[in-house]
């Protein structure tokens, strides 16, 4: 347990690392009001997490330690967005469409509206 946690620890620190200096090389490049930064980091993260859990379904191709690594801790430390896109991913692998809308639907909408309003209550 002691060996997951600091692969996942070290993972996560390069992935936190990396989203920082990616989302502040692209918002740096577009003079707009939209968080291309953060965009672009959550869709590259949902790419490479799908990758990595693509590769992991092929069989062996990935050991325990290394998904560890990628998947939690250098895609989580990059962008939690793509767990988000990973977990939706499974529940329409598995048929569940109705759970899949209803937690893309659900997430998107209260955690806008509980950002808003943990906002709102600092005023």
């Amino acid at each position: 347990m002691v060996k997951n946690i600091i692969i996942i620890a070290l993972g996560g620190g390069l992935g936190s690392v990396a989203r920082y200096l990616l989302s502040v090389f692209v918002q740096n490049r577009f003079a707009v009001i939209f968080p291309f930064g953060t965009f672009t980091v959550n869709l590259l993260g949902s790419f490479v997490l799908g990758l990595l859990f693509g590769l992991a379904d092929r069989g062996s191709l990935i050991s325990q330690e290394w998904k560890l690594f990628l998947a939690v801790g250098i895609c989580g430390g990059f962008t939690t967005f793509s767990t988000f896109a990973s977990e939706n991913l499974a529940l329409l692998r598995d048929g569940e469409y109705l759970y899949a809308l209803g937690y893309t639907g659900l997430s998107v909408f209260l955690g806008i509206s509980l950002a808003y309003f943990g906002f709102a209550i600092t005023r």
